[in-house]
């Protein structure tokens, strides 16, 4: 059965193998599983809610893309998507969340109308290289700042807005550990290295009593885990005057992210042929569907992880590896309590909350995306300009619409001023008219 669906000695793979390289994959990804219920429940959503949401939409689409495309390419709410979705839509803009959500819905049917007709392929050409890098890029300083701010060791300042924290305090103990240990077992390519970290983290704030430990790790899911989120989503909302901007930046973000990571993961895996992913489309449909998924159910948008190329360098080629990672996301529905310990916020001195256990995890997310930096051509500064001024605003300013406005703004007028017009794709020219609009309304 597993030879007729996913072709193992077409692939040079046993079942072994794929089981082996699914186990990597989850013990890599499954960060997320903690990390998403604590920065979505920031915005009034239920902890538990999202964090079965997170399980049952990420298992569901990595069984499409199994089924659907035969690629060892796991799937899960996006780290950054989320940040978005939370400090920018929601607290932000004081958006509420199931109207958030209905945005990420909208633009998960875009995604799948667009890439039924093929009009994918025309939105992704029109925007510059430089840009699609800086965005990823941007996200990554955002995250990584949020990261610092978790765990106590970046602090806010009335003068400076920033500043190091009280680097005594054991809650930025807890954080330091967790991040040093990430750090070293990245360093030795030792496969799960935020994982551990979020382990070793949580071990020494159960030491220093940061945290309460519950009565039991293990609960039997049940249907209720999901009713405080599921259906919840409001997309009339979401469609009126203003939010078409921010659904433009869900579905834009979510292509970018998409494109780069099955391309990234692809060269890795070895499936490119001739420049290009066999059952690509598959792929994207794959994607659409866990992010139409994922909102119905109660989070934010889910996309390709990075992270499979961990349980592909561990011999995974097809998508029996993705239906292991799936049937581990949902046996993981049964360790809620566990993760709700994980997720215990710590109240400073100021009144803040930090999250000491998780923070690591955020800081090498962020690292891990900041790589793209290198594609951007520096030294043409028509395109580098843009691209540094677009992560600069995202990371500093919370904002990745208004990052992504004052990019697209900039290219196109420095490409107009140098003389260089047909370098600007029409579409390029429309997104500058529709930000400025947007700016002038700040």
């Amino acid at each position: 059965m597993f030879e007729l669906l996913f072709k193992l000695s077409d692939n040079q793979t046993s079942i072994r193998q794929e089981i082996i390289g699914g186990c990597t994959t989850f013990l890599t990804m499954s960060y997320i599983i903690f990390m998403q219920p604590i920065m979505l429940s920031s915005t009034g959503m239920d902890f538990g809610a999202v964090m079965a949401a997170t399980c049952i939409s990420s298992a569901l689409a990595c069984l499409c893309m199994a089924f659907l495309a035969n690629y060892p390419i796991a799937l899960a709410p996006a780290v950054g998507l989320n940040a978005y979705f939370t400090y920018s839509v929601c607290i932000g803009m004081k958006i509420p969340w199931e109207t958030a959500l209905g945005a990420v819905f909208i633009s998960g049917v875009i995604f799948l109308i667009m890439n039924a007709f093929g009009l994918r392929k025309m939105v992704m050409d029109s925007i510059p290289v430089s840009l699609k890098f800086a965005i990823a890029v941007g996200i990554g300083v955002m995250i990584a700042l949020l990261g610092f701010e978790w765990s106590g060791i970046v602090v806010n300042d009335d003068i400076t807005l920033l500043k190091v924290g009280e680097l005594n305090k054991p809650y930025v103990w807890v954080s330091g550990i967790g991040l040093l240990v990430a750090m070293l077992l990245t360093s030795l390519n030792i496969r799960g290295a935020i994982l551990f970290g979020i382990i070793i983290a949580s071990i020494a704030a159960m030491g220093l009593d940061l945290i309460a430990v519950p009565g039991a790790i293990y609960q039997m899911p049940s249907w209720n885990m999901i009713t405080p989120t599921f259906m919840h989503m409001n997309p009339w909302a979401a469609l009126k005057l203003g939010f078409g901007t921010i659904i433009f930046t869900f579905f834009i973000i979510d292509l970018f992210d998409t494109v780069g990571t099955l391309v990234g993961v692809a060269q890795v895996g070895g499936f490119m042929k001739n420049n290009e992913l066999p059952r690509a489309k598959q792929a994207f449909f794959a994607d659409a569907i866990g992010t139409v998924a994922g909102a119905i159910l109660g989070t934010s948008t889910v996309t390709s992880f990075v992270e499979s190329t961990s349980g592909i360098s561990d011999g995974a080629r097809t998508g029996l590896a993705n239906v292991v990672t799936a049937i581990l996301f949902l046996l993981a529905l049964a360790f809620s309590p566990l993760v709700e310990m994980l997720g215990q916020g710590i109240k400073t001195e100021s009144g803040a909350f930090v999250y000491p256990i998780i923070s690591p995890a955020l800081i090498m997310v962020g690292f891990m995306m900041m790589r793209g930096v290198k594609h951007i051509p520096w030294d043409d500064y028509t395109e580098s300009l843009p691209a540094f001024i677009t992560i600069m605003l995202i990371g500093f300013s919370f904002s990745i619409t208004d990052g992504i406005a004052f990019g697209v703004i900039c290219f196109t007028i420095l490409k107009l001023l140098t003389g260089k017009v047909r370098e600007i794709h029409p579409i390029m020219m429309v997104l500058s008219i529709i930000f400025v609009y947007k700016l002038s309304m700040h």
